[in-house]
């Protein structure tokens, strides 16, 4: 195996470092405005001249709390749900499309893929118009299902790719042994695929929680108003008062939750899209 020269380390070194940079500086910058008074906003510095928690205080505590505490936990409870349904789904859908031979099979995984890439935006109108006649208009069920049509398709192809890679001898040897097709199901095909179930939750905890078009347009209330689009109706002390600071704050109380998952279970991550991309 030839190792890489000194000169080509130094190369993807800076490269890296780069990236880093170019992907880091938004996220810098939206923290150290989350600490700036009002006032500072438009003197054209990047660190705050004083250093100030009252935009946290102000989202948490303050004027905007009956906003931004009831879209968090909304937020926080309809992207559980959500990820929880296209999980179980995803496994039951992928096992099948994985190891059963079947007409149609590559059909079902198109139509996944087109329902994954096609406009949210031309549905939300539909969905609109048929949510406020059923009564599912901002509701959390309103959001849970157009959600699945988010994380369902991605949460599909990353499974199936994911249970391709375990040997059909395992469960044919569970199934010797007297265990039904459920029973090794359950117990040794589950087991081995989780991290790959692992990984696909998180990603489709992502998708729900990061969802802004169906949030603002299927609510009105705080009812079931997400994060996302809650941010949207942050205002300022009075007309003339930008809530830029506020946003800011509440953009980083509802990043940190992501990168806390990310940084605890960046491992079991990459092992499971690493394993999934392997074609056996």
């Amino acid at each position: 195996m030839r190792t890489m020269s000194t000169r080509l380390k130094v190369g993807w070194a800076v490269i890296t470092v780069l990236v880093l940079i170019y992907a880091l500086f938004p996220v810098a910058s939206i923290v150290a405005t989350s600490f700036k008074l009002p006032s500072q906003l438009n003197l054209g510095t990047f660190l705050p001249k004083t250093w100030t928690t009252t935009n946290y205080e102000e989202i948490l505590t303050g004027s905007a709390k009956d906003l931004f505490l009831p879209s968090l936990r909304n937020s926080i409870g309809i992207s559980l749900i959500a990820t929880f349904i296209a999980v179980v789904l995803a496994t039951l859908a992928a096992y099948a499309i994985a190891r059963l031979d079947f007409r149609g099979k590559r059909l079902i995984l198109t139509a996944a893929l087109g329902v994954s890439i096609f406009p949210v935006v031309s549905l939300v109108t539909p969905l609109f118009n048929l949510w406020r006649n059923i009564g599912l208009y901002d509701t959390w069920l309103g959001l849970i299902i157009p959600y699945l049509s988010l994380t369902l398709p991605i949460s599909i192809w990353t499974l199936a790719a994911f249970f391709r890679q375990i040997p059909w001898e395992l469960e044919q040897a569970a199934q010797v042994d007297g265990a039904t097709s459920w029973q090794a199901f359950r117990k040794v095909i589950v087991p081995l695929a989780a991290p790959g179930v692992f990984t696909t939750a998180l990603i489709a905890f992502f998708i729900a929680w990061n969802d802004f078009v169906y949030g603002i347009s299927l609510t009105s209330t705080s009812a079931a108003r997400p994060v996302p689009a809650a941010l949207a109706f942050f205002t300022g002390a009075s007309q003339f008062e930008e809530p830029t600071g506020a946003i800011s704050a509440a953009a980083v109380v509802v990043t940190i939750p992501v990168v806390i998952l990310v940084m605890l279970f960046q491992r079991q991550i990459v092992s499971g899209l690493t394993q999934g991309a392997v074609k056996g």
